[in-house]
């Protein structure tokens, strides 16, 4: 299983971002991803840096990890556009790009109605999701499609490379595992709380259940102390 983490991206300048996901390869983590949000959940006060333009800027200062969109959403683009964006990281990225994709939910709506793009019914996200990731299919774009239900598991199995379940369990993994298909896990941890030990107990429970990824969200948690956190129990994995 390969370890990420999510990173410092709903503050204003760039530059706490560049520097972990520098620690963060530095550490030997496999994969460093960002949000696609125009301001954290529920606190449209604060701010939030553009995750595909983030992404850009990652893809230009690493070398070795993966770079991830977690999830860049449909509906706030048009689909062309967004398919070209995402196409234009996977050719920067030397196949070091994994295009997260999802459908939002009603949280994801006072976003839209911000910036004056209506927030269509589920099943027109659905059907744009599915367009989607059929093109980026076509143009050889590692495709992740994120969502916990049936319905979104079921798109990731026909139409993408992997699920992604945001927040669960590992025996949720298991189920969904064994449903068909690959699925990878994000959540938020607590990672000074859990220490490494604790963190290396839930990354050992979600590989042993199935998932070809693991994403930490660290909350609560200087970034420095949380990559080297993160770092240390990813690590024995393979020791």
């Amino acid at each position: 299983m390969r370890v990420g983490l999510t990173l410092p991206q709903f503050r204003h300048d760039a530059d706490s971002c560049l520097r972990t996901a520098a620690q963060a390869e530095a550490a030997g983590l496999d994969g460093v991803f960002v949000f696609d949000h125009l301001w954290p959940l529920g606190r449209p006060d604060r701010p939030a840096l553009h995750g595909p333009t983030l992404a850009g800027a990652l893809l230009a200062r690493t070398a070795r990890v993966t770079v991830g969109t977690l999830v860049a959403r449909v509906g706030i683009l048009p689909d062309a556009v967004l398919v070209n964006q995402l196409t234009t990281l996977h050719r920067m990225a030397d196949g070091r790009l994994v295009a997260g994709v999802g459908v939002g939910d009603a949280m994801s709506r006072p976003e839209n109605l911000a910036v004056g793009v209506p927030f269509r019914p589920r099943e027109d996200r659905l059907a744009s999701l599915v367009d989607v990731c059929r093109r980026l299919g076509e143009r050889g774009v590692t495709t992740w499609v994120g969502g916990n239900s049936a319905t979104m598991r079921s798109v990731a199995r026909a139409e993408a490379d992997a699920a992604n379940l945001w927040g669960v369990g590992p025996a949720a993994v298991g189920e969904a595992r064994r449903a068909g298909g690959p699925v990878t896990w994000a959540g938020q941890v607590d990672v000074g709380a859990v220490g490494a030990d604790g963190l290396a107990t839930l990354l050992r429970a979600l590989a042993l259940e199935g998932a070809a990824w693991a994403i930490v969200a660290p909350v609560d948690t200087p970034w420095p102390e949380a990559v080297e956190t993160v770092g240390t129990a990813a690590r024995s994995l393979v020791d």
